[in-house]
């Protein structure tokens, strides 16, 4: 009984080191290519501006935007626990007033999840038509995103916001990353 249980006990932890590889390798992997929409994850917001990681991320999609990359970014984000407005609505104007067309940003703001904002936003682009993704957020983010993308029927690519508060401090990078280690294979697992 013993055995089994030191068996396990090692299949587990190699599948987290696996994991926690993945997520390493697609934090430092930028895919960046054409795509029917840029959908940026949304991240907190303080009186209607975007915190300085939001703000890494939306920056990064305008960028891509610019470059010609999607006719359209889709800003996610819900309305958390006291605030007024949404992160996608904060995100939006945020974008709108850096000089992107009005029309050509649109806020989800159904998701105070990532899995719920992956999933309206592949409703929106499924509903014009499209299968592919441009995902910005934070590079720990994507290797979950990805996962999510593609339960929902999405080709899913990915860039990291350069410039993060997160990435520049790699002990709190660190301790994203070890998270997103167990959520990424509890989303391929889970995730409806």
């Amino acid at each position: 009984m013993r055995r089994i249980v030191v068996a396990l006990a090692l299949l587990a932890a190699l599948v987290w080191l696996a994991s926690l590889a993945s997520v390493v390798a697609a934090a430092r992997r930028d895919t960046a290519a054409p795509a029917d929409a840029i959908v940026v994850l949304g991240a907190a917001q303080y009186d209607g501006r975007p915190s300085p990681v939001f703000r890494a991320r939306l920056d990064h999609a305008a960028v891509l935007f610019r470059r010609g990359l999607a006719p359209v970014v889709i800003v996610t984000g819900g309305t958390g626990t006291g605030d007024t407005v949404s992160e996608a609505v904060v995100g939006r104007r945020y974008l709108v007033a850096a000089g992107l067309p009005d029309a050509a940003v649109e806020a989800e703001s159904a998701g105070r999840t990532s899995a719920r904002s992956v999933r309206a936003a592949a409703d929106r682009i499924h509903q014009a038509g499209g299968t592919r993704a441009l995902f910005v957020s934070d590079g720990f983010h994507l290797l979950r995103l990805g996962v999510l993308a593609r339960r929902f029927g999405l080709r899913a690519l990915g860039s990291p916001a350069p410039g993060s508060p997160i990435t520049s401090n790699s002990r709190r990078e660190l301790g994203y990353l070890l998270a997103e280690s167990v959520k990424a294979p509890v989303a391929l697992l889970f995730a409806r």
